[in-house]
């Protein structure tokens, strides 16, 4: 399917809805999902393990693995809906055009291989057969990335590497083919503040200098709302609030993403119990019947348990979906 593609739009989510049949029943992972990239732009996901945003992700890049499966929904680039592509249509829009940078280096970078040959690869798959041109365009990357020493590097394994060279040798292969928009899955997980800071800071300096989008996947709301001046945050496989960062953080709408405020620990935490939201997350292979949130909110009404509520704008680019928000006047 082939429409007019929006001007300033990136990417557009539309409706979408993910599955993952399993032998023990059917794990509804994303439930209609919608929302645009804007190119140059670095948008936030934010949520807690579960909520569908790495899925969400996947879906996009029509990556998904079985017994994962896209239901229904659309994703338009450049006015093509991906998911109507097969394996070697998107196989040249990914990493061209659409990358992604994986949420663990360790398990994401093969160590079988050394990091010049991953990087080369990228390359290759995408058409270029020049030795030199390449072994320059890898030299040129890994300065471009910050990783030392290039030259050394490029004949080096992963397991070589530090958390911080991993995720660098990772951002350099997602964006070896200067891609327009890239989903970053998490990319500081398990680094340290001060590495977590630097490669932030490396992404966002490749944001402009490359004049590319990002989606920047993660559950950390601090680190989002410092980057990203639009936010969007998932619950059960949905959204349930969106808005100007700024917004978010200081009018923020709904339960779960005040509940998310509360529960970060700040300078005035010295020893005491750090705030939590009670309950668990949904189980999301039972039908979820009103609002996905009901059994953790402490402002639960009896509407919410019978009807879901739908996302709407509470305020001009603020949208909410709670039975507790009013509408924009």
């Amino acid at each position: 399917m082939t429409e007019q593609p929006k001007k300033d739009h990136c990417l557009q989510i539309k409706d979408l809805h993910t599955s993952f049949y399993t032998d023990r029943g059917v794990v509804r992972a994303v439930r209609g999902v919608s929302f645009d990239v804007m190119k140059g732009e670095m948008l936030g996901v934010v949520g807690e393990s579960g909520s569908g945003k790495s899925v969400t992700a996947f879906s996009a890049l029509n990556q998904l693995k079985r017994p994962g499966k896209v239901d229904s929904g659309q994703v338009i680039y450049n006015g093509t809906d991906l998911l109507t592509l097969d394996d070697k249509q998107m196989r040249k829009i990914r990493g061209s055009q659409l990358s992604m940078i994986f949420q663990e280096p360790l398990s994401a970078l093969n160590p079988a291989f050394t990091i010049g040959w991953q990087i080369k690869e990228s390359y290759v798959i995408h058409g270029m057969r020049d030795r030199k041109e390449i072994h320059e365009k890898m030299i040129d990357l890994l300065n471009k990335v910050k990783l030392p020493d290039p030259e050394r590097r490029i004949h080096e394994y992963s397991y070589q590497f530090s958390g911080g060279m991993r995720q660098r040798a990772l951002i350099a292969i997602s964006i070896a083919c200067n891609p327009e928009l890239v989903f970053a899955d998490e990319p500081t997980t398990a680094l340290d503040v001060t590495v977590q800071a630097e490669i932030l800071d490396l992404l966002e300096s490749l944001q402009h200098s490359m004049d590319m989008s990002i989606v920047l996947i993660s559950h950390n709301l601090n680190l989002v709302g410092e980057r990203c001046k639009r936010m969007i945050v998932m619950y059960g496989g949905k959204i349930v609030e969106a808005a100007s960062s700024e917004d978010i953080f200081r009018h923020t709408a709904h339960p779960y993403t005040v509940g998310l405020f509360k529960s970060l620990p700040t300078l005035r935490d010295t020893g005491g119990k750090l705030s939590t939201i009670p309950g668990e997350v949904p189980n999301m292979m039972k039908e979820i019947v009103g609002c996905s949130f009901a059994p953790r909110c402490a402002n639960v009404m009896k509407v919410c348990n019978e009807e879901e509520p739908r996302l709407r704008e509470i305020a001009p680019g603020h949208f909410c979906s709670c039975h507790l928000t009013g509408t924009a006047s």
